[in-house]
């Protein structure tokens, strides 16, 4: 009979130690916990926790092994006013496991009892924690470090990215390995990103609806376990394990200069509202783990059913400890937090929540890329701009202004020229530098770029909502033709937006950010919350791929990185020399000439040697140029329009073609 040892009120989780495994679970409320063991045929040991320290329950286990199955039953209150609601009968993972085996099922035996405890087991339905090494050769692997001023995100989903990617081995599309191939992470350089955003890699699982309607959870966000690798995305060849795969993807990616960026989810989790699975925090400590109203039932400020909460000092450290985990045993480059309002929830927000002053004076977060969603559904949800540095922030009204501007003509050339110069109107210049905001078109939430230049409303009947779900309002335009079949000039008119808003992206102050498959035209079908779809709907169609479009991003991605004021990450100053702000004449920006009405064009100097013509139109206009040789900027030009670029006319003019973002270059010997 095995018997547990006091072992260590440290670290969370299940971690090897000399013969034996030492477990610590943190629960305020529980009067008894036992450790459960599951060998191969499913029978089940239980050894009670007896040691606590303060309100950690921990033991150790002589003679374990990696491998070993296990799980907790927690017992306690059942006393759903209070918020407790405690049922041995469930068998509970642990909140750090590394791995899990096993698969949650739409099955009533996860049922913890919404009045009363529910008395049937779960143990042969629910997956177990398993206990992990974590032995991996990283040879020389070294972060690439990207700095923030020269960074560039290419948000992709593991699965979706190589799926249907005909130059990689079958075997291998979909997975860890697939995005590690020399075919992909040439591609990645190629293209000039710097850095990969992975939605969830974490282990999830699907909303109990999803299966009964024939769909699954794709994005991942509803997340059974922060600590361990999602094994739907491993490959298996040769017997390594998904941790393995996952940590080789890391090493090839850093090999190629490409930081990893992981998406994370510390918001909400996949017990959903108090119906839903019972499985983990709810049974270790329902009042602990998640905010609760004054009747003891969940305030769910994520809209997912429950709301993590992240105050107390244990739920802290074990945040970071999961976080800590992803960057020392798994070398990632950074997180972006998903619905991150939540992180400073006390419960309103604040940016000095015990979690932001926790993460900033960690000595391994805080020098990491830190991306927040700024906003949650909750009361004073919205947050953009207030999160403390180091925090990045997902800047979702860049994103509208810019459609606006470009697909609709309604935002005024000062606005365009905020969002421009990284919208120092949102984020304080006292307190932050351009790189906190993320400049985006696009994201996995949402339409694809072709499907903002192609449709005016929504089409997500496959998800089975009726069309219900997802945004309304996209600041979309078709160009007059709903759908991705369109005349020539409709078509020709989609193609020189993408192009303009590329451009913008890519010449922005602040950080961009670019959605996989956006740079040769990837579409959805105008689906714009595809989150349930795990099929060619959302795989990227490399078959497919405009590559005349991907010519133009690589382009515009190496300008980028020879404009100063675009990399330099300071607030530009007018008299600095990293922007100048120039009318139809080509003379500084008068008050007047900002407040004139709808006006559409504006000439941008930045960096002394660099112009961008914007005429956001619908008419060619003539533009006075300021002095200097200036010659189109090649090939950007030419593969903006597929012609030989436009030239400087007579008396250093330039016409700028309705709907387009151009590129001139001083080329004068003093001006290098």
């Amino acid at each position: 009979m095995k018997q547990l040892e006091p072992g260590q009120p440290a670290p969370f989780g299940a971690h090897l130690r000399d013969n034996g495994v030492n477990f610590c679970l943190y629960s305020a409320h529980a009067e008894k916990v036992e450790l459960c063991l599951f060998d191969e045929t499913g029978s089940e040991q239980h050894l009670p926790l007896n040691a606590r320290t303060g309100n950690l329950w921990h033991g150790f286990l002589p003679g374990a092994k990696a491998g070993q199955r296990y799980g907790y039953r927690v017992y306690g209150p059942f006393d759903p006013k209070k918020g407790h609601r405690f049922n041995p009968k469930k068998v509970l993972i642990d909140p750090s496991a590394r791995a899990i085996d096993g698969v949650l099922l739409d099955n009533a035996r996860f049922t913890g009892g919404v009045d009363a405890p529910d008395d049937r087991d779960s143990a042969v339905v629910a997956p177990k924690s398993v206990v992990v090494a974590g032995k991996f050769d990283w040879e020389e692997d070294k972060p690439p470090a990207t700095p923030w001023g020269n960074t560039v995100i290419y948000e992709a989903h593991v699965r979706g990215l190589t799926r249907q990617h005909p130059h990689i081995p079958a075997a291998l599309r979909g997975t860890y390995a697939g995005l590690a191939h020399p075919v992909m992470l040439e591609y990645l350089q190629h293209l000039g990103v710097t850095a990969i955003e992975l939605l969830p890699v974490q282990h999830h699982a699907d909303e109990p609806r999803l299966p009964r309607l024939g769909l699954t959870n794709y994005w991942g966000y509803n997340v059974l376990a922060p600590c361990a690798v999602d094994p739907r995305y491993a490959s298996g060849l040769g017997g390594v394990s998904a941790l393995s795969e996952f940590k080789s993807a890391v090493k090839a990616l850093h090999q190629a200069g490409i930081e990893v960026i992981l998406d994370v989810v510390f918001n909400h989790s996949a017990e959903l509202a108090i119906d839903g699975p019972f499985i983990s925090f709810r049974g270790i400590d329902n009042a602990s783990w998640y905010w609760l109203n004054e009747d003891g039932s969940d305030n769910n400020m994520t809209g997912c059913g429950n709301s993590l909460r992240l105050v107390d000092e244990e739920v802290i450290a074990w945040t970071l400890d999961c976080l800590r985990y992803w960057v020392r045993e798994c070398h990632v480059d950074g997180f972006r937090f998903d619905l991150a309002t939540l992180l400073g929830r006390t419960p309103e927000f604040t940016a000095q929540s015990p979690l932001f002053e926790a993460i900033n004076q960690d000595p391994v977060l805080s020098q990491v890329k830190l991306i927040a969603e700024p906003w949650d559904i909750g009361t004073g949800g919205y947050q953009l701009g207030n999160f403390p540095a180091p925090f990045a922030e997902w800047n979702d009204v860049w994103r509208d202004e810019m459609r606006q501007f470009w697909l609709h003509g309604d935002i005024s050339i000062g606005k365009f020229a905020g969002r421009v110069a990284a919208s120092a109107d949102k984020f304080d210049p006292t307190q932050r530098a351009p790189y906190a905001s993320i400049n985006m078109l696009t994201a996995h939430d949402g339409f694809t770029l072709r499907d903002v230049v192609s449709f005016n409303d929504k089409h997500n009947q496959a998800n089975g909502e009726e069309n219900r779900d997802g945004h309304n309002e996209n600041f979309s335009q078709n160009h007059g033709e709903e759908g991705l079949e369109a005349s020539a000039d409709v078509l020709q008119q989609r193609r020189l937006s993408q192009r303009a808003l590329l451009a913008t992206l890519f010449l922005s102050q602040g950080t961009p950010m670019l959605l996989a498959g956006d740079e040769h035209g990837n579409s959805q079908l105008g689906n714009n919350n595809a989150y349930c779809q795990d099929n060619p709907l959302t795989w990227l169609n490399w078959e497919n791929a405009d590559e005349s479009l991907t010519a133009y991003v690589c382009a515009l991605i190496a300008l980028r990185r020879k404009i100063p004021a675009l990399t330099q990450n300071r607030w530009w100053q007018d008299d600095s020399g990293d922007v100048q702000w120039l009318n139809q004449q080509g003379q500084s920006m008068s008050i007047g000439d900002w407040e004139h009405g709808p006006q559409q064009w504006l000439q941008i100097r930045l960096s002394q040697r660099w112009l961008l013509i914007v005429n956001a139109s619908l008419h060619d206009v003539d533009l006075q140029l300021p002095p200097g040789n200036w010659q189109p900027v090649a090939p950007f030009n030419s593969v903006l329009f597929d012609e030989e670029p436009r030239r400087v006319m007579e008396g250093s003019q330039w016409r700028a073609a309705a709907k387009t973002l151009c590129v001139l270059q001083d080329v004068t010997p003093q001006s290098r």
